[in-house]
């Protein structure tokens, strides 16, 4: 059942996560990259402890349940451009409209943090459609990265 899309949002620096915090990150980060999508790659790449990260909190039964997340890096850390990268909803968020919200909310805080930069995402190519609504144009190839196609898009 969808949930209702009322996020409540933090935008933190690593150092900033606590413990428990962190561990929802990681823990959802897991479920949807590694076993929902399959995909066996170094999640852990070193760069979560200087970049940004976006997490969108509901409540479900009286408790805090992360619903949606997303890192941000500065320029020049992976791209010229700003990078937006382990966008994901979890389970219990999708269907409500929090995928929106959380791009939308990213993107926002990227712009508040690096004024004036472009965001660069390597994005899912079947939601080519979905990033472009939010004004981003496709500027690769698609590629295979970790047995599902991808595609470079810049906003």
């Amino acid at each position: 059942m969808p949930v209702n899309p009322s996020i409540a949002w933090e935008w933190r620096r690593f150092d900033q996560l606590s413990g428990a915090d962190l561990y929802a990150v990681m823990a959802s980060r897991q479920d949807v990259f590694i076993l929902e999508q399959t995909c066996l790659y170094p999640d852990l790449d070193g760069n979560d402890q200087g970049a940004y990260h976006l997490l969108g909190w509901h409540t479900v039964d009286g408790a805090r349940v992360l619903a949606a997340y997303l890192r941000c890096l500065a320029p020049g850390v992976k791209f010229d451009e700003v990078a937006l990268g382990r966008v994901l909803t979890t389970r219990s968020a999708r269907g409500g409209g929090s995928g929106r919200a959380l791009l939308a909310e990213g993107i926002a805080r990227a712009e508040r943090q690096y004024p004036g930069q472009r965001i660069r995402i390597e994005a899912q190519q079947h939601l080519e459609a979905f990033y472009a609504s939010f004004g981003f144009a496709t500027v690769s190839a698609p590629y295979d990265e970790d047995g599902i196609m991808h595609i470079d898009m810049l906003r």
